[in-house]
């Protein structure tokens, strides 16, 4: 379980509050304007944002207080920030090992990975020799590879079509339903969050709220959530 403990988070004049949990296995979304801190939130949780106040711990043990490194967390940004100069290969061996000295089963373990996201075969290709969804493909294959119980989704696939964009989501829930993995996704768009999460947290107004029911979240949505979507008060 990841456990928001009265969060504070305070970065120039922003300042943003959380204060809730998430179940072990859960698949959250993060919904709200822009410039409200849903990354802002999921840099608190990976290490990169320090807390003003506040505790965030995971299955009981405190997180805030260790480096990026140490916390069973990884993320995928929209960027995907996969190395030009590396083979695909090489790109996903960074997440078993960066110094990219592979044993034989490292290297079956990462041609398993690009088999499991539709890439078997490519590991030798560069990410410029892929299309913008088969190099999502890959940055997914390698967070996974990494095998942490909590992923966070920093928009990795809102430049993706909507048609790409829905299979990426798909495929994220195939991969990780039923591994243990607790999912957390920022996302702008209402659609993406009815598709892959049940829960959804929305972030506004200085405070990242407690999560509720997606579905139920978008057919009776706050004054913040309404005036985010452009819904007309009834």
């Amino acid at each position: 379980m990841l456990q928001l403990d009265h969060v504070h988070i305070a970065l120039g004049g922003f300042t943003l509050g959380a204060d809730f949990t998430v179940q072990s296995g859960a698949k959250l979304a993060l919904i709200g304007p822009s410039g409200a801190g849903k990354s802002t939130l999921l840099a608190a949780i990976a290490g990169f944002q320090p807390l003003a106040s506040g505790r965030i711990l995971w299955q009981g043990q405190p997180l805030h207080n260790q480096p990026p490194a140490a916390r069973p967390v990884s993320i995928l940004f929209q960027d995907n920030n996969l190395f030009g100069h590396l083979t695909l290969a090489q790109n996903l061996g960074l997440g078993l090992r960066p110094a990219l000295r592979h044993s034989a089963a490292e290297h079956q373990q990462i041609d398993a990975a690009l088999t499991r996201v539709g890439l078997a075969g490519m590991g030798a290709r560069r990410p410029a020799d892929l299309s913008g969804g088969q190099q999502s493909r890959a940055a997914l294959a390698r967070v996974l590879l990494q095998r942490r119980p909590l992923l966070l989704l920093d928009e990795p696939f809102a430049a993706l079509g909507p048609g790409l964009r829905a299979e990426m989501l798909d495929l994220v829930a195939e991969l990780t339903t039923g591994a243990a993995i607790t999912l957390i996704m920022v996302t702008h768009a209402p659609e993406d969050a009815l598709r892959l999460c049940p829960i959804s947290t929305l972030v506004a107004n200085g405070q990242a709220h407690a999560p509720v029911e997606t579905g139920a979240l978008f057919e009776t949505p706050p004054p913040a959530l309404r005036a985010y979507l452009g819904r007309s008060t009834p």
